[in-house]
């Protein structure tokens, strides 16, 4: 699966990390008539990330699209991630209008499949080194700009020279750190743990999500009859869940609204998580580097959101720096162009996650529109939209959408009141 290397040889462009990020960055890349050389540290072709919500938003379907996947993932039987979310007011299910489109989708698929899937790919590419247990030790830098990287590898170390470093290396970065790029944290106060069943019953066998106020659990439905079941408490919560973890686990999904009978499904895999994932931001570039996937962000993962944003900043790195990377351009502002996309289309998201991991209970706006939501199809469907980060937050909250939760709620308040007044009058 990994390609010769060539003695010597100068890239255009070096990738570090050859997970979700690190591929499809050098597929489109490659596509566009880049030489990269993908580097991975792992020597296993089939490696994967375990600590995933293995969830692809409906935001990267293009970017699915586009490098060919979709088919692949249909074989492998990945889900179509239809989702229905429970809070106070009741369960918010989003369905198509009446004639309308189907609502858009992405895919819930594991990571064990996905990852080999989209390396593999990436090595049978043109233009594309996929280079296995090259794990980046430091940058080479002249006249204040990186050209370059040096690399352990089977065969001992290795400097390869590029137009462009990539980091899609993950939250904790090492081609940042070589870089010196500040990293932005933000303390999480829900810590997390999953494990994957098989032949789980769902409702309408679509995923789920409960929002608790604080606490949090999801439960997405995968290829090969596997779910991914993950709790997210407040980190109030986190002595008792020491104490036995197992137990807690099983007694908190018990206690969820319409909980998954787990009792009667098969654990295939033992409870797995963190107590301590914090909310990452860096700058997305500097000279000669660039930076991708959960490299350049990392959200809560209780949102879903890392694998298909690894995707998109992949293709927004690809659009506005591949015709510099082969010299055909300026790279500087190419790389300006690629970080403003990447601040312009993931700052508000991240700005809200950031907010959340507090592990506050709902604000009054989210409490206007998830209950309006939960009552009103239209509202339901804004919400999608929302959470399958096709829309952003100015839109999400727009003053339209606002005036319409408001006036659902205020029907429902009307409908309901003169009801509960004629049953306290009743003998």
């Amino acid at each position: 699966m990994t390609k010769p290397e060539s003695a010597g040889q100068e890239y255009d462009v070096v990738i570090s990390g050859a997970s979700l990020a690190g591929s499809a960055a050098a597929i489109l890349l490659a596509r566009r008539g880049v030489r990269v050389a993908l580097l991975e540290r792992r020597s296993d072709p089939e490696a994967y990330k375990v600590l995933c919500t293995h969830s692809i938003t409906a935001s990267a379907y293009p970017v699915l699209d586009e490098l060919g996947l979709v088919p692949a993932l249909e074989k492998a039987g990945a889900v179509r991630n239809h989702a229905r979310w429970y809070t106070r007011w009741g369960w918010i299910e989003p369905r198509a209008a009446p004639r309308g489109p189907e609502l858009p989708y992405g895919y819930n698929v594991r990571r064990s499949t996905l990852d080999p899937l989209i390396r593999s790919h990436a090595a049978r590419t043109p233009g594309v080194d996929l280079l296995l247990g090259h794990q980046v030790t430091g940058l080479v830098r002249e006249a204040g700009r990186t050209v370059g990287v040096r690399a352990s590898t089977p065969e001992g170390e290795r400097e390869i020279r590029a137009r462009l470093v990539v980091g899609a290396d993950g939250k904790d970065s090492s081609v940042a750190k070589f870089a010196g790029v500040p990293t932005r944290t933000h303390e999480n106060a829900r810590f997390g743990y999953l494990a994957h069943f098989r032949d789980l019953p769902l409702h309408d066998g679509i995923a789920h999500a409960w929002f608790l106020e604080p606490d949090m659990a999801y439960a997405f439905p995968n290829d090969d009859g596997v779910t991914v079941l993950a709790v997210l408490p407040d980190k109030k919560r986190l002595p008792a869940f020491r104490e036995d973890l197992e137990g807690s686990f099983l007694s908190f999904v018990r206690s969820l609204p319409e909980a998954p009978p787990i009792d009667s499904a098969e654990r295939i895999t033992k409870i797995t998580g963190t107590v301590n994932y914090p909310l990452h931001s860096r700058k997305a570039t500097v000279p000669g580097v660039a930076l991708i996937g959960d490299a350049a962000l990392t959200s809560d993962p209780l949102w879903g959101v890392g694998c298909g944003w690894a995707l998109q900043s992949a293709q927004w790195l690809a659009e506005a720096v591949a015709s510099a990377a082969t010299g055909r351009g300026d790279l500087d502002k190419s790389l300006a162009t690629y970080a403003r996309t990447h601040q312009r289309r993931l700052r508000g998201h991240q700005f809200l996650a950031v907010d959340y991991a507090t592990a506050r209970p709902f604000n009054p706006v989210e409490r206007l529109v998830f209950s309006a939501a939960a009552r009103d199809a239209s509202v339901a469907r804004h919400m999608h939209l929302f959470a399958s980060r096709l829309i952003g937050p100015l839109r999400f909250l727009s003053p339209a959408a606002l005036a319409k939760a408001s006036a659902v709620n205020i029907k429902h308040r009307r409908a309901t009141v003169p009801a509960a007044s004629l049953s306290r009058t009743q003998p």
